[in-house]
């Protein structure tokens, strides 16, 4: 008897991976679920859709994502964010199944110059930071037992994302700007997809839950980033522009990012015995299917 896993959310990067992975997974049935069926801005509805639905696992993978949008619809980010969370949570706790939340680093200040860990102090720059942040309580207020995954970076095949946006710039421009003074782990949606699979099973069957970093090893900058991106991108026969290095000031947005969001993944290597690929092999994978 297989696994039944409910991914809130059916077109953003981790709900699209899951089901992916899900497809071609051993004993998991993955089910993607999303508006209009399942809306986290309608919090009553998600709840009773989640119920009826009967999942043996559920991985809240929606969420209000729009960084600097959020910065003028801050209730419609707490809305999906917390109180869509909260729904969630509700919904896992009435059906008696464990809950895995995603958030983000974006829940740090950034002030640090050595690895985040889960015990360091939060700081939100924004509100798309605060309201992941009051998701992240509101789920454990609801459900004490929910695992939480903080995450960063996040890239895929899927959907909108900085790999994508870097390969389509490289066919537009011969010279790419890139900030170069903010600095944290790329992370392929299809990693955690593939480490949400593999974990699932010992929480379903009663492992508990708490708060982890999952993200690609180790850490750079957006510029370096993108330097392997173009690199990559030449290798397979790519185009692969310039690249000039600036500072978050030369390119203002209306939401402030943290400079420095290195996630430590130490807690959940200790936990569950594995860690994710280093970043530059997985957005290797991502960009030979890509292109």
């Amino acid at each position: 008897m297989s696994l039944r896993l409910l991914v809130t959310g059916r077109t953003g990067q981790v709900a699209t991976s899951l089901a992916a992975r899900g497809a071609v997974s051993s004993g998991i049935e993955v089910i993607a679920a999303g508006r209009p069926m399942l809306d986290l801005a309608d919090p009553a509805g998600a709840q009773a859709a989640i119920e009826a639905l009967r999942p043996a696992i559920i991985v809240n993978a929606a969420a209000y994502t729009a960084v600097d949008k959020a910065e003028q619809e801050r209730d419609q980010a707490f809305a999906i964010n917390r109180d869509g969370a909260r729904a969630v949570a509700r919904a896992a706790r009435e059906l008696g199944v464990p809950l895995i939340h995603l958030s983000t680093d974006y829940v740090y200040d950034g002030s640090k110059t050595a690895p985040y860990a889960e015990s360091d102090p939060t700081g939100p720059l924004g509100v798309y930071g605060q309201s992941k942040l009051a998701g992240e309580q509101a789920v454990l207020d609801e459900l004490p037992t929910a695992l939480i995954l903080r995450t960063s970076w996040v890239y895929s095949p899927f959907g909108a994302n900085f790999v994508k946006t870097m390969l389509r710039l490289a066919k537009e421009r011969d010279v790419v700007r890139v900030v170069d003074d903010q600095t944290g782990n790329p992370t392929a949606a299809l990693d955690i997809a593939d480490a949400i699979l593999r974990i699932a099973p010992d929480l379903a069957a009663g492992a508990k839950g708490g708060i982890f970093h999952l993200a690609g090893e180790g850490h750079v900058t957006w510029c370096g980033f993108a330097r392997h991106i173009f690199a990559v991108s030449r290798e397979l026969g790519g185009p692969a522009p310039r690249i000039e290095a600036i500072a978050t000031a030369d390119y203002p947005t209306p939401a402030k990012r943290p400079a420095y969001s290195w996630l430590s993944t130490d807690r959940f290597a200790a936990r569950f015995g594995f860690r994710l690929p280093p970043w530059q092999a997985s957005v290797r994978h991502t960009i030979a299917e890509l292109m």
